[in-house]
């Protein structure tokens, strides 16, 4: 079987990536250095406990498994904290990524699907993104992808890195069959909030500002479920061995879904009350913020047929009646 790296394997994303490799046939190797991940979702190959900045761990587990293959997913990803400390930012995610890409040349491992961000296009209110928009990050967050990006790009020109990068705005929902899910501490996204928020474990949610020129006077946001988004990066990592070439998808609804709607959609499913509170709206929130992903459905065939918000909101609490993990 082959082996496939996994950075951030012990993360969300990054878990259930796992789990739909080893279906595919590979052998999803796990390197996480346990920050924000968790060791009980690693359960579908094996785990190397590392940080990205460690190159002569990293020169290990290259060389003990030979990855034909990297998926790209540990990062640090908060954007208000990137904006607080972005030296943190900046050197695990960027620094991180450079040590990465390193020590794959070296391994002779020179396939690559990054897992960047639509936080690299800015604020580009009300607009259907695509893979042309200009790229105008206004935090760490999405400048430290953007470097990323960037230095994948230069890889490629230098040494013949291929690699195909993935931008997208929020995930949500769980594997089907609740093997892993969503489980942050502290929680910031919304639908693991609102269930929260159902569950007593927190007193209630709060609604960031009502009076968006929105349907509903709150604002929209893109959502992929967590498993149309994986099932991408194994079709990239497919482009990737077909010889392809490098290649920039973006995976969106093009739609989006207001902050009361997926209120309302939690309720219905739960059949529970969201006790809520309405608060102003945060400094730097947009109205909309939405892409599209007719690159991918053209040319990788991939459709996010699993994000409603029905489904992605049921799997997501499935999860959370039962799934949690302990460091």
């Amino acid at each position: 079987m082959t082996n496939i790296l996994v950075t951030g394997g012990a993360g969300y994303i990054g878990s259930h990536a796992c789990k739909v490799l080893k279906a595919a046939g590979y052998t999803p190797v796990t390197y996480d250095n346990l920050s924000t991940g968790w060791e009980e979702a690693v359960k579908f190959g094996p785990f190397e406990q590392g940080d990205l900045t460690d190159r002569e761990r990293l020169d290990r587990t290259f060389a003990a498994y030979q990855p034909a293959a990297i998926l790209h997913f540990a990062a640090l990803s908060q954007v208000g904290e990137s904006m607080r400390e972005p030296g943190l930012y900046w050197h695990n995610n960027v620094a991180g990524s450079l040590t990465l890409f390193q020590a794959a040349v070296q391994a002779g491992c020179m396939n690559v699907v990054f897992s960047s961000t639509c936080a690299t296009y800015g604020d580009q209110d009300n607009v259907v993104l695509d893979e042309s928009s200009a790229q105008y990050p206004i935090n760490a967050y999405g400048a430290s992808k953007r470097a990323i990006e960037d230095m994948l790009r230069d890889f490629e020109g230098a040494y013949g890195l291929n690699h195909v990068v993935f931008r997208y705005f929020n995930v949500a929902g769980a594997d089907p069959e609740a093997e892993v899910g969503e489980f942050h501490q502290p929680e910031t996204h919304l639908v693991p909030l609102i269930l929260e928020a159902i569950q007593g474990k927190r007193d209630a949610l709060t609604i960031f500002g009502t009076d968006y020129d929105t349907p509903d006077g709150t604002c929209i946001r893109d959502y992929v479920h967590v498993m149309d988004l994986v099932d991408a990066h194994v079709l990239g990592l497919n482009w990737l061995e077909q010889g392809k070439g490098s290649r920039v998808f973006n995976l969106g609804t093009g739609t989006g879904f207001s902050v009361r709607e997926v209120i309302e959609n939690a309720e219905s499913i739960t059949g529970k009350e969201v006790p809520r509170i309405e608060g102003p709206r945060r400094p730097g929130d947009c109205t909309k913020l939405v892409s599209g992903s007719s690159r991918a459905e053209a040319e990788l065939g991939w459709t996010p047929a699993r994000s409603t918000l029905d489904q992605m909101i049921g799997d997501a609490w499935r999860w959370h009646q039962t799934g949690h993990y302990d460091k």
